[in-house]
């Protein structure tokens, strides 16, 4: 590897694409078919040589895994090298006005007519999809369906005749989410990943490494700051004094330090051969939470500078604190909120009954038990 970055000092992202830098856990042609050891050494190295992989945050994390693990030949040929290249650009059309959380109760309608299907709906929450390309789109494609069957899932070309873009301008000032408005958009059979109906199976997956990506080093979701860049502000300017800001302080490590082990933990899970599961939940939830904490403290440390946009928290470089703390407000909403995340880690982990069914007079151990009786009918 390093022969090869002495000979490609300056690589463009179709040239780590194509060596199989960007996803080297995938397998040949796109990655290495590396186990999570080698993983880190590319990753060392790449950190050494000072190159960063091209940023494609939907398309390589959730958009290219899908499609590797359901499209077709011809659809892993046209889309998967553009994409790790970053040269097309994806976003992801899940969310919807009455369907955010409950993501399968959208509503966005997708009528087979022939060789195409006619599409019709509204996506909120998409994020960069005034810059992209495509967009993965999740719409019901039989309504009688039971809201988890039904679903399909599809590939959109962004500037399909019939989708209007509108921006929603955040609190931070800036212009990172969109509502997707589609009219009679029609979009080729060709472009259905995976079995048409079947959708919902496929929306998991996406939403599995969605979390896993969410739940990243840096606090605002995988970006920006992390906790010890803020230990290292914190020791520049000469430590605490203040009792509480310190244990604030310290409990920010100790967080840091549990998400570092978690991190670790699913490397192990993987080097085990295990897709992303409930486990996901736990980590962005943890993650989500965290970042609130660090951007509010690095607030809290700033005293009354902390209210101005462009302050410099402790001698640091205005710009992303400011931004940050204003951000880090929607951790716990988007990509699944906290209470839903808790709500699948009390079915999925703690095997909590999904209802009680009080009508009956069931208590949650009989309705567990009841549950745990059906499933093994």
């Amino acid at each position: 590897m390093r022969a090869w970055l002495t000979d490609n000092p300056d690589p463009t992202g179709r040239q780590l694409a194509e060596a199989g830098y960007v996803v080297p856990h995938w397998p040949a042609p796109w990655g290495l078919d590396a186990d999570p050891i080698h993983q880190i050494i590319i990753d060392d190295e790449l950190r050494r040589a000072g190159v960063r992989r091209p940023s494609n945050q939907i398309g390589i994390g959730w958009a290219g895994p899908t499609i590797l693990h359901a499209g077709t030949e011809q659809q892993k040929e046209r889309y998967l090298f553009p994409l790790l290249a970053a040269e097309e650009i994806w976003c992801q059309l899940f969310s919807e006005p009455e369907a955010g959380s409950d993501l399968a109760n959208l509503s966005t309608r997708a009528e087979r007519d022939g060789d195409e299907y006619v599409v019709n709906g509204q996506k909120i929450w998409t994020s960069l999809g005034h810059f992209s390309q495509f967009g993965i789109l999740i719409a019901r494609t039989n309504p009688d369906a039971p809201k988890h069957k039904g679903v399909s899932y599809l590939i959109c070309p962004m500037d399909a005749p019939g989708i209007e873009i509108r921006p929603i301008i955040e609190m931070t000032g800036g212009h990172t989410f969109n509502e997707v408005f589609f009219t009679d958009v029609r979009l080729p059979v060709e472009n259905l990943v995976g079995e048409e109906h079947e959708g919902w199976s496929l929306a998991k997956v996406t939403l599995a490494n969605e979390r896993v990506s969410l739940s990243g080093g840096g606090a605002l979701w995988g970006l920006g700051p992390t906790a010890d860049d803020v230990l290292d502000l914190v020791k520049a300017q000469g430590g605490v004094s203040d009792p509480v800001l310190r244990q604030r302080v310290a409990g920010l490590y100790i967080e840091s330090e549990i998400l570092r082990l978690i991190r670790l933990r699913s490397v192990t899970a993987a080097i085990a051969g295990r897709q992303p599961g409930p486990e996901a939940s736990v980590r962005k939830v943890l993650a989500d939470e965290h970042g609130q904490h660090l951007m509010g403290l690095v607030k809290d440390l700033c005293g009354a500078s902390g209210m101005l946009q462009d302050g410099r928290p402790l001698g640091a470089d205005p710009g992303m604190w400011g931004f940050g703390y204003l951000f880090a407000q929607a951790l716990t909403i988007g990509g699944g909120t906290g209470d839903v995340q808790r709500n699948i880690l009390g079915e999925r982990v703690l095997d909590l009954p999904h209802d009680v069914d009080v009508e009956a007079g069931l208590t949650w151990v009989e309705a567990r038990a009841a549950r745990r009786d059906v499933a093994t009918r």
